[in-house]
């Protein structure tokens, strides 16, 4: 009874715990799979199999290879399912797999998904869980029927069909993985696909709660405060980077320059909403002028909505910091929005989950100048701030890039999945204490 009790301490993880090895899981089973003689043609390092599994199961996007030349018809055929897999999240299949296997699940697994899908009350978990399953497929095969209409004139009935089916689940899960060399630059005068893709990615990138509460509700007078802000936020965000990115570029014969207007228009708008956390392009990012990717840059690191395919410190945080410095500015006792009140707690999470996810980027920096000091210091800051960010965008030097390098990259995208509020409670457990300390008076600014 001892020993039993032992084991049951020994293997009681965390519920950050249990999701750091689930999608650890994930990449390693991935990268063994990519190895596979029948996977792969031949030219596959084992760094270069880590570098795509993490990069796939972080539904990143970055590459190091061309998918086409590396691997065959199986081994894209294991990035699509990895890339699914980290879409739909590790803790969502747990769920799904206990939900078949009995008719409740019990309260520490509940603990586990709520700490997973970022849920308050463990009755909405199940139903949270399910959603995201649904949503995924039902959006993914609009676009495989959206995109078939293009790409099977194009390429043939099978070629065009599964271009539609591997496009959709990469636009959709925000992946950004692509069997082109150059993303989507050879379509980017074909309005369809590029409007289709960036939808597609666009409504992942809103986060599955958003979609659920629209669903549910229809009128933005009923929608949760949550909902207002994710929404109102983007739209703004994306009208805001569609001007800059149309003015700064529209000179640029590399870029936007050469387009007739309509065209400009489009590749600007698809630009300007990637950084959410896609990872296609239609125009050459390693052409944008130095301005263009520091304002791309910016929008990774924000991000898109809490519990979707997007990355980066989320829309929701960069709001709430916002706020909290305009209502520190106007002495405002508490910080609202939409006639609520957001709490402390909500308030320190943001901070926490903004000044972790700079240090990883900081670090990231750091440490790929050091290795890589041939490079442009531009592009490496790009490449560092797409892997945390989970991203995907590159200014094309990931090809390039030392085992060193990308082993720093894997990282950042494995951590910058994960969640920097998750790699916090890994790193330090919180312990409460009833002890009460004297306040310091500390000067700022």
């Amino acid at each position: 009874m001892k020993t039993k009790t032992h084991r049951q301490k020994k293997f009681n993880l965390s519920p950050p715990s249990m999701l750091a090895v689930g999608f650890l899981s994930f990449i390693v089973i991935g990268t063994l799979l990519l190895k596979l003689p029948f996977a792969n043609k031949g030219n596959l390092s084992w760094m270069d199999a880590l570098f795509t599994a993490t990069s796939a199961v972080t539904i990143t996007g970055l590459s190091v290879v061309n998918l086409n030349e590396s691997f065959n018809h199986f081994g894209q055929f294991i990035i699509l399912l990895l890339i699914q897999s980290g879409g739909l999240g590790f803790m969502t299949f747990a769920i799904l797999a206990a939900l078949s296997l009995a008719p409740k699940i019990g309260l520490r697994q509940q603990m586990m998904a709520q700490d997973s899908l970022g849920q308050t009350s463990l009755s909405k978990v199940t139903f949270v869980a399910k959603g995201v399953v649904i949503y995924t497929l039902f959006f993914e095969l609009i676009g495989v029927v959206i995109l078939s209409t293009s790409f099977i004139p194009i390429y043939g009935f099978d070629r065009g069909l599964y271009y539609s089916v591997f496009y959709s689940i990469s636009a959709f899960n925000n992946a950004g993985f692509s069997l082109f060399d150059n993303s989507l630059i050879n379509f980017q005068s074909h309005y369809l696909i590029c409007l289709t893709i960036s939808t597609l990615y666009i409504l992942g990138g809103i986060g599955f709660l958003v979609l659920i509460d629209v669903k549910q509700n229809k009128r933005w007078s009923k929608l949760s405060p949550n909902s207002k802000l994710i929404l109102s936020t983007i739209a703004i965000l994306n009208l805001i980077a569609f001007i800059l990115i149309w003015l700064l570029e529209s000179n640029n014969p590399l870029t936007l320059g050469s387009m007739p207007l309509g065209e400009q228009a489009m590749n600007a708008w698809f630009q300007a909403t990637v950084p959410r956390s896609s990872g296609f392009n239609t125009i050459d990012t390693g052409a944008m002028e130095h301005s263009t990717a520091l304002l791309m840059m910016l929008l990774m690191f924000i991000g898109g909505g809490s519990l979707s395919t997007a990355g980066g410190i989320k829309v929701g945080t960069f709001v709430v910091l916002l706020l909290c410095v305009l209502s520190f500015l106007r002495r405002n006792e508490e910080i609202r929005i939409f006639n609520h009140s957001i709490s402390h707690e909500t308030t320190y999470k943001a901070l926490a989950v903004s000044a972790i996810t700079g240090m990883l980027v900081f670090i990231g920096c750091f440490i790929i100048f050091l290795l890589e000091p041939k490079l442009d210091v531009m592009d490496l800051m790009f490449e560092v701030v797409s892997a945390a960010c989970t991203v995907g965008l590159s200014r094309g030097v990931t090809s390039e890039l030392h085992d060193g390098s990308l082993f720093i990259l894997s990282l950042l995208m494995y951590t910058g999945r994960l969640g920097p509020l998750t790699l916090a409670y890994l790193i330090a457990t919180p312990k409460k204490s009833r002890l009460k300390h004297a306040n310091a008076n500390i000067q700022i600014g």
